[in-house]
């Protein structure tokens, strides 16, 4: 082996296995690839290799749990194969207490693996358990029969040091139940199965044992029933003696098998005080468990109760009612609010980490986000959150304020207007990744539409005060959110009413959206060209037909026409052909320079056609 570089000198190595942090009992299966080397004659307690060594002693650990009582209550059956396995056992615990002097363990402090060999050591001997990990191995009955040539009973009873080992099961199953890999119900049904068999096994081998070795085989619980029962069957006896336990545990008591003598009426006692403690444990988890499956619906009855008797005592409609209904079920049926509650305790790095990987899709494929950037799609991803809607309920109404916008992740939603006689009138379904309700967010004005589930839906929310923090900053994401949303309004073959609502916020010059940026129709004639500008107040300059008399002032008699300042030059000079009916080759101001960039014009200026 490589010789340490000092005497303290201990390799201390990070886990790499996730999750695996200081004090966690995770059960780790192997996953199939080579654990790292941590040097020379060191295991790593979370390779492979090292996995099955201790599944294989698991077993090794029921067959003792069963074969140790047995071997003390027949005597007759321990020899020849028996013993052996007995000592193959026993070799094989042997050789894991020799190789923990090998394996690295976890230092508390740090969550590191500590590979030392002097400090596996000295940790591996200080352990309180080593002693009896060591008692529990040496075959003691077996050498005094060998040195001796006879059994003596006192040595039986030393081999049931052996059932130290079955403290192995129990951190197995602790590992187990917090390990989401295996269901918990299950897990903590086959431990108590196996509390329960273990006792009537262990119990039963005791009152044997009792019965083989009373000097009057007469006076015992199954010689005074059955005569010559030494000379029957091991398991014959067996079965008498599991008969004999099971019927005392479950405290049916036939009176056919009962205590003969005054050890055994002491055993009975203390049997079924032990049964007592072991009866209330077993009831005691099987009420938890059948309390913690129930929990749930009993709290969705409670308060699908609670909101059929608001709904009546306020008069609701049947309707706004069966909603409220559909809604409490919906909400425990996906355990939203579980979900909910586990993300609110995460850390924000985490909890955006989990929206950015949940719906990061959805919104870039989203039309209004498509070729925005992705930071802007990571701002608004961080503090999404799924909703769920049954259908037919409404996720909108109609008139009320702009406050959210949705982003359909799943299902369908329907557009709906309401007409002057109160009818409701369908304008368009939104499909899976479509948007709902960000006409009112983008306009900042009454939502237009109602917006109703058709099918369940699962949906995230914007909110206004979101958007407009997150795109506002980000001129560039802007321009194309903004770009996108027109376009759209453009595309849709929409009804008359919401034709009519659009005309009437891009038919002017400039309509304010989410606070910051402006929609322009650069050209109302051709009716599909919208630009994206900053929000800034139109100008407006007067414009002249013929040049001034002078230099200095507009001319008298030639008052002009007011208009507003056109968004580019070439509109500006198409102006004239529209105005005064020719075509003009200049454009000048009150003091004869010749203008070659609208942007220099100022609000209130006379300008003048050469032509």
């Amino acid at each position: 082996m490589a010789r340490q570089s000092g005497a303290t000198r201990a390799a201390i190595l990070p886990v790499t296995n996730a999750g695996m942090a200081a004090g966690s009992e995770i059960l780790r299966l192997p996953s199939g690839e080579a654990s790292p080397s941590l040097g020379r004659f060191v295991v790593n307690p979370h390779s492979c290799g090292y996995w099955w060594w201790q599944t294989l002693l698991i077993v090794l650990v029921l067959y003792t749990a069963w074969a140790s009582p047995f071997e003390l209550a027949m005597e007759k059956s321990d020899c020849g194969a028996l013993a052996i396995t007995e000592l193959v056992v026993d070799a094989f615990f042997a050789v894991d207490i020799a190789a923990s002097f090998f394996v690295a363990y976890r230092d508390t402090s740090t969550g590191t693996l500590v590979t030392d060999r002097r400090k596996i050591a000295t940790r591996h001997l200080k352990r309180p358990g080593f002693a009896m990990d060591v008692a529990s191995t040496i075959p003691l009955q077996m050498i005094y029969w060998i040195a001796s040539g006879k059994r003596q009973t006192q040595y039986g009873f030393l081999n049931l040091l052996r059932l130290w080992r079955l403290r192995r099961v129990s951190k197995l199953f602790a590992r187990l139940e917090k390990d989401i890999r295996f269901n918990y119900l299950w897990t903590r049904l086959v431990k108590l199965l196996g509390v329960t068999v273990f006792s009537l096994h262990f119990a039963a081998c005791i009152y044997l044992s009792m019965a083989f070795h009373y000097r009057d085989k007469e006076l015992t619980w199954i010689g005074s029933q059955i005569h010559g029962f030494e000379d029957r069957s091991v398991w014959f006896n067996y079965t008498c003696a599991v008969y004999w336990a099971m019927t005392t545990l479950a405290t049916v008591g036939y009176g056919d098998l009962h205590a003969a003598n005054p050890g055994e009426m002491l055993f009975s006692i203390a049997f079924m005080l032990f049964n007592i403690g072991l009866t209330s444990y077993i009831i005691g988890n099987i009420t938890i468990l059948v309390v913690h499956g129930t929990t749930n619906t009993f709290k969705m009855r409670d308060m699908v109760q609670r909101a059929s008797v608001f709904g009546r005592m306020n008069g609701l409609p049947r309707a706004t009612r069966e909603q409220m209904m559909e809604s409490v079920q919906l909400r425990f049926r996906m355990e939203e609010r579980l979900e909910q509650e586990m993300l609110s305790e995460l850390p924000k790095a985490v909890r955006s980490g989990i929206a950015l990987h949940m719906f990061r899709g959805a919104v870039e494929s989203c039309y209004l986000f498509q070729g925005a950037s992705s930071k802007l799609v990571v701002q608004l991803v961080a503090d999404m959150k799924a909703e769920f809607f049954p259908p037919k309920a409404d996720i909108i109404l109609e008139n009320e304020a702009p406050t959210d916008c949705y982003i359909i992740l799943s299902g369908e939603v329907e557009a709906l207007t309401t007409l002057e006689d109160g009818r409701e009138k369908h304008v368009m379904t939104i499909g899976s990744r479509g948007m709902a309700g960000e006409i009112g967010v983008m306009f900042n004005t009454p939502q237009p539409f109602t917006i109703r589930s058709r099918t369940l839906a699962q949906v995230v929310r914007i909110s206004h005060s979101h958007m407009v923090q997150t795109v506002r900053p980000n001129t560039a994401d802007g321009v194309i959110v903004f770009t996108n949303f027109v376009q759209y309004l453009e595309s849709l073959k929409v009804k008359a009413n919401e034709a009519a609502f659009v005309r009437d916020h891009l038919r002017n010059g400039c309509t304010t959206v989410l606070g910051g940026a402006t929609m322009l129709n650069a050209d109302e004639s051709k009716g599909n060209a919208y630009r994206m500008l900053q929000c800034k107040e139109p100008k407006r300059v007067i414009i002249h037909e013929h040049l001034p008399d002078g230099s200095g002032t507009a001319p008298n008699g030639s008052p002009g026409k007011l208009v507003l300042l056109p968004d580019s030059f070439q509109e500006l000079m198409k102006l004239s052909e529209r105005k005064f009916g020719k075509a003009a080759r200049g454009i000048l101001t009150v003091d004869g320079a010749e203008v070659d960039d609208i942007e220099v014009l100022r609000d209130g200026d006379h300008l003048f056609y050469s032509w």
